[in-house]
Parts: C-alpha cells; sequence; structure tokens
C-alpha cells in the first residue's frame, strides 16, 4: 500500500525558508519519478516540481530560481527546498508520484507572511 507522509512545513516571513521531506512507502520508489504539488483552498492542486529516477528535474515557472526537487533513494524520501519564499507560495504542499496515486498524504502546511 503507496503511503506518502509529508513534513517540514510552517510559518515563515517573506523571503525566508523551507525544507519540505515526504517518507514515502509501499512501492520501489527508486525507479519512480516523483512530484511535489501545491493546493489552495478553492483551486486546484498544481505540481511544482518534479524530479525523475534518473534526478532530471523540472518546475513550474513560479518556482524556478527558488525551489529545488531532490530525492535519496536509499531513504526513499524526497524533499522540497524553498527558499525566497512570497506569500503566494503559501499552499498545503503534498507529494506523490509523476502519475499520482489515487491516496495522498495530509500534506503539509506551508504559510507565508509577515
Amino acid at each position: 500500500q503507496v503511503q506518502l507522509v509529508e513534513s517540514g512545513g510552517g510559518l515563515v516571513q517573506p523571503g525566508g525558508s523551507l525544507r519540505l521531506s515526504c517518507a514515502a512507502s509501499g512501492f520501489m520508489f527508486s525507479i519512480y519519478a516523483m512530484g511535489w504539488y501545491r493546493q489552495v483552498p478553492g483551486k486546484q492542486r498544481e505540481v511544482v516540481a518534479s524530479i525523475a529516477d534518473g534526478g532530471r528535474t523540472n518546475y513550474a515557472d513560479s518556482v524556478k530560481g527558488r525551489f529545488t526537487i531532490s530525492r535519496d533513494n536509499a531513504k526513499s524520501t524526497v524533499y522540497l527546498q524553498m527558499n525566497s519564499l512570497k506569500p503566494e507560495d503559501t499552499a498545503v504542499y503534498s507529494c506523490n508520484g509523476v502519475r499520482p496515486w489515487p491516496n495522498w498524504g495530509q500534506g503539509t502546511q506551508v504559510t507565508v507572511s509577515s
């Protein structure tokens, strides 16, 4: 059974940084492309970053140059380093496969506010 557990969110001032983690289990993590997604109430979930099994990364234009996705296959964990945070980055952040499984984790709330 696929399980995804996100952590690392919180309240941060504009310009600050956070590092999110997502611990995955129930599947062969190393062969799957993974993504970080975010959702704001009333809006569709959007993908902000993805990383292929080989390590190639892609980013949404809105976070390019500020966010960095990485993975540790030995720990079955994917990370999202978020720098220069803006109020518009406020959302619930979740991880899943690039082709998402039906069961999402609980997500982690990121709030950027002064």
